[in-house]
């Protein structure tokens, strides 16, 4: 469906299906619940008023008779706007409209529906649920910008099998929702906000597992940067209030590590810098940002000292000015970058310090990626506010990447977290231990030896290939969807330009390989992209010459 409005600043919901569905002795309705337990309905009860939303696993249902199966699902992230948490919200719907006919489809449900509140004490618990009402009243919804044509998808996938084995080709589309495993690459996350020193100083256990960490394992995730001192715990203290809980942030982020599992526990300041960002150090380091002090007349002197000793901690900083935010950086070999940029608390950056020493520093990496906001005009995800501003600081600067965040909360196994999740394919060999610090991560951040991704469609090798004017950009992708186009994004400092090459002719489920040549000459930087026809994509980052 494609609709247009010109009327402005408009959200939408959108609910689309089939009607005339047969009812007859051997049909049935079939979905996996949150649990992945297969349930089911004959439509044996009455005429139903309105349609009956089902929180089916992995946004599937199917119609299954004697001669053969029909699934009906959304596109698999496109489909999702901005939320707080990922709590299933029914995303299909069945409604019984006679004795003899049915009807079933894909919905958008009417409101949010929060988390499960955590906390053994009665403060945190309160604190939480709390917090969860107040992400009912933050339901994003699409965005509809004047004159825009908003396509509204609905897909049927027909098979002469039962429901399990259609199921199963429907969610080959997703790789059964798991990030796929790629040689030579991790899969990072980044950006969320789970409180986890106070859930586990609220147990009383260092050995409390939290929800989300066997959430982010199901889903293939290697490395999880997280974002406490945020909304929780005493981000602003300058103290040992704050100190020890960095203590136990950083005992926790150890104690879940494993082999294949890494807990990097970052952070997202609001502090001096304009907006907000990440800190993301390569060890545990601890540091506070200390406010000014200053009397009637008198300059602002810092409240403490850059550094100190402290026991039980060792080394302490206290930053007070984007200079010393700076040094911070410079001093422990961290990485910055601005998040949720150009929307949120970071409106207007990191636009606004385009010019500052910070953002022009190597330890400035670039900023976020995230589905948000939802333009269904738009054939990339994340088309204008995060595509554009990665070429953008292309061309103010030097190299500046896109690191996929979620900018998301508490979670749970039956959440439905792959599709408003896109992620970072990071080239390394292995996974660092905890013990032995991450830096090996950041300098593949640092480097840009990454690409993002929704996770349908993926890059098994890139490249530039020759010298001087005449270059070849190689890349092999794996489509699983039918896909849509591929491109050469570039910059000049200036502008930005755009080869874009068709691949509608691609069945789905095919790797392709591209040999894509291009003239060096006035060009400043250069990137590949490669979307499919769900809206799905991938795309490296910009390559400097």
């Amino acid at each position: 469906m494609i609709a247009k409005t010109d009327a402005p600043s408009v959200a939408y919901e959108f609910a689309a299906g089939l009607r005339g569905f047969t009812i007859s002795d051997d049909t049935r309705l079939m979905w996996r619940d949150v649990a992945r337990g297969w349930q089911h309905y004959m439509f044996g009860g009455v005429v139903n008023t309105d349609a009956v939303a089902l929180k089916a696993r992995s946004r599937v249902e199917v119609v299954e008779s004697r001669t053969g199966s029909v699934a009906v699902f959304p596109a698999s992230h496109k489909f999702f706007f901005a939320r707080e948490v990922e709590s299933n919200l029914g995303y299909n719907y069945y409604r019984k409209d006679s004795d003899t006919s049915f009807a079933v489809g894909v919905r958008q449900a009417d409101r949010e529906e929060s988390f499960k509140p955590y906390g053994v004490s009665d403060a945190l618990w309160r604190r939480r649920v709390s917090q969860a009402r107040e992400f009912e009243e933050n339901f994003a919804l699409y965005n509809a910008p004047p004159g825009t044509m908003q396509r509204m998808a609905v897909y049927f996938y027909l098979d002469s099998g039962n429901a399990e084995a259609i199921n199963q080709a429907v969610m080959a589309l997703t790789h059964d929702d798991v990030y796929k495993a790629l040689p030579g690459y991790q899969v990072m996350v980044s950006h969320f906000h789970f409180h986890l020193n106070e859930e586990l100083t609220d147990a009383g256990t260092i050995d409390h597992e939290p929800a989300w960490i066997p959430t982010f394992k199901a889903l293939g995730i290697n490395i999880a940067a997280l974002c406490d001192f945020h909304a929780d715990s005493h981000p602003t203290d300058t103290g040992k209030v704050r100190l020890n809980e960095q203590r136990v942030y950083f005992e926790g982020s150890e104690r879940f590590s494993d082999r294949d599992f890494l807990i990097i526990p970052g952070e997202e300041p609001d502090a001096t810098f304009g907006g907000h960002y990440m800190f993301l150090f390569p060890k545990p380091v601890y540091y506070t940002h200390a406010p000014l002090r200053g009397g009637a007349g008198q300059p602002s002197q810092p409240a403490q000292p850059y550094v100190e000793n402290i026991a039980p901690y060792g080394k302490v900083y206290h930053t007070s000015s984007p200079e010393t935010e700076s040094r911070l950086l410079n001093d422990e070999h961290a990485l910055m970058w601005q998040t949720h940029p150009r929307t949120k608390s970071s409106d207007g950056y990191p636009d606004a310090v385009r010019d500052k020493p910070h953002f022009l520093s190597d330890r400035f990496a670039g900023a976020s990626f995230q589905s948000l906001p939802v333009d269904q005009s738009q054939k990339r995800i994340c088309e204008t506010r995060c595509l554009d501003l990665l070429d953008d600081m292309n061309n103010w600067a030097g190299p500046k990447y896109l690191i996929a965040e979620g900018d998301t909360y508490t979670k749970s196994p039956e959440d439905e977290t792959y599709p408003q999740l896109e992620v970072n394919y990071v080239k390394l060999d292995r996974l660092p231990k905890f013990s032995d610090g991450w830096m090996p991560v950041l300098d593949a951040l640092r480097a840009g030896n990454f690409f993002v991704s929704s996770g349908e469609v993926l890059l098994h090798d890139y490249s530039i290939q020759g010298t001087g004017a005449k270059r070849t950009f190689v890349a092999d992708v794996d489509w699983t969807w039918p896909g849509e186009f591929v491109e050469l994004v570039w910059g000049d400092g200036k502008t930005t330009g755009h080869q874009i090459i068709s691949a509608t002719s691609l069945p789905p489920f095919t790797t392709h390989h591209y040999s894509i040549p291009f003239d060096a000459i006035g060009k400043k930087w250069i990137r590949f992209a490669a979307w499919d026809s769900a809206g799905n994509g991938t795309f490296t980052q910009p390559v400097h010459f």
